[in-house]
């Protein structure tokens, strides 16, 4: 008999007990109630914890399935060649495009974009290292790529699900068949899958871990799939940051995209900035180009040192992957020194994270994380309603803020914070990503407010 989530969180001692048991914030153990789910990557703790059988949880085997996913039998559909397994066993079959996969397969987290464009940007997106995206919008490759929209020189997502068969390109800026492009890549996508369903499934039950296989000769071993897919360790505690940075540091000049002469250069930078590479987006170092700064790109684990002696008038912390906390075993030290060497700072995302650890803030896993351009945030200072641009995975638990630090910007889809502003030293970040590649620009005016920090403080 299934036993439901309020009763389950009473069994462990409360809310509080659970998130310590579980290694989440309580605003975790919040969106569990909502949903009447607990994510199974916890269900071997809760069943530790409080005796309980996993049919007895909400969502264990003996919850039904969704008509999309196939049990694990072993059988291969008609027209199939490609699978996605879920560690829970899930199968989704479809056809395989871009690279195949060898073997192991390619393994991840199983995360939903829900950005209408930008599906390059997207997938050369770093902070998506570990990560599988499920494509919520029909029409990925009706574009094709090109050299322009990229962000980063490789791929850092493992595999993408989408629900439509790739069609050729129908764009004047088109340079390569979507499925052409992946595959001198090596990346492996799936189509034909209900996106919708797999969608359901990660609101409801948590982001899962999956194994994405397109083997070139047709031959699938499910239970192997499975059993790798159940081994991995997940993405908390993993820092994928040294992963996906430059390997050494390298200045940046190029400015946004415009028409009808595409990216320039800036010739007359009023000041200098240092962009610490957690993962950074082009985007964003373009964006501080076009307001006026020359960038000096220095990898995640630059010393502050290594920062401050380069003379910057400010810092800037960058996009990037993985768990905050295991980057902040060597992140932080770095970030306290600019901070008391009193250099104005702005980070987003993962560096705005990062921030908030250097300020002793503490940083959780959501359970599904945002990403997509139609992320609404209100800023507090204002009353204003930003629709932005995101993609991460754990969030600030703005009640160990310091009093030092306020919050100047919260999510509207569940209140989790999205900045914050140090009262006592020049420095501010944001959860989202204001460079707006691919997304809504209305968060642009951050790049002006650092450089207006910066120069308020010469």
């Amino acid at each position: 008999m299934t036993i439901d989530v309020d009763s389950i969180i009473d069994r462990l001692g409360g809310a509080d007990a659970a998130a310590r048991l579980t290694g989440v914030g309580t605003e975790a153990v919040r969106k569990w109630r909502q949903a009447g789910l607990i994510p199974s990557r916890h269900w071997a703790a809760v069943i530790a914890a409080t005796g309980l059988a996993v049919s007895d949880l909400p969502g264990g085997p003996a919850a039904p399935r969704s008509d999309t996913v196939q049990p694990d039998t072993g059988d291969v559909p008609t027209g199939a060649t490609a699978t996605l397994v879920l560690a829970d066993g899930a199968v989704f079959w479809g056809r395989g495009f871009g690279a195949h996969t060898g073997v192991p397969a390619p393994v991840g987290e199983i995360c939903f974009n829900t950005g209408m464009t930008g599906y390059q940007e997207t997938l050369t997106d770093p902070s998506y290292a570990g990560q599988i995206i499920t494509f919520t919008f029909p029409h990925i490759g009706n574009v094709g790529t090109n050299a322009e929209d990229i962000e980063a020189p490789t791929i850092a997502a493992r595999g993408l699900v989408v629900k439509q068969d790739v069609s050729e390109p129908s764009n004047w800026r088109a340079a390569q068949h979507l499925d052409a492009w992946l595959r001198a890549r090596g990346i492996a996508g799936l189509a034909g899958v209900d996106t919708r369903a797999l969608t359901v499934r990660i609101r409801d039950g948590g982001a899962p871990t999956g194994v994405l296989a397109f083997p070139a000769d047709g031959r699938f071993d499910l239970a192997a799939l499975r059993a790798q897919a159940q081994a991995w360790p997940g993405l908390e505690g993993m820092d994928l940051a040294k992963e996906v940075t430059c390997r050494q540091s390298y200045d940046w000049d190029e400015t946004r995209w415009a028409w009808p002469g595409g990216v320039g250069r800036q010739s007359a930078p009023k000041h200098h900035v240092v962009a610490v590479d957690y993962g950074a987006k082009r985007n964003i170092l373009r964006c501080l180009a076009s307001a006026g700064c020359r960038v000096t790109v220095v990898p995640a684990t630059a010393t502050a040192e290594d920062i401050l002696r380069r003379e910057p008038d400010g810092v800037f912390l960058s996009n990037g992957p993985g768990d905050p906390a295991a980057t902040g075993e060597y992140a932080v030290t770095a970030i306290r020194g600019v901070l008391q060497a009193g250099v104005p700072l702005f980070g987003i995302c993962l560096g705005h994270q990062l921030l908030a650890l250097a300020l002793g803030a503490k940083t959780y896993k959501l359970d599904r994380g945002h990403r997509g351009a139609n992320q609404p945030v209100k800023d507090l200072a204002t009353g204003k309603v930003e629709i932005t641009s995101q993609n991460h995975g754990f969030a600030v638990d703005a009640e160990t803020l310091p009093a030092s630090a306020k919050v100047t910007h919260v999510s509207l889809f569940d209140g989790s914070n999205e900045g914050l502003a140090c009262s006592d030293r020049p420095a501010f970040s944001v959860q989202y990503h204001p460079e707006a590649s691919p997304g809504p620009s209305d968060s642009h005016y951050l790049f002006e407010r650092f450089v207006a920090m910066i120069e308020r403080r010469a």
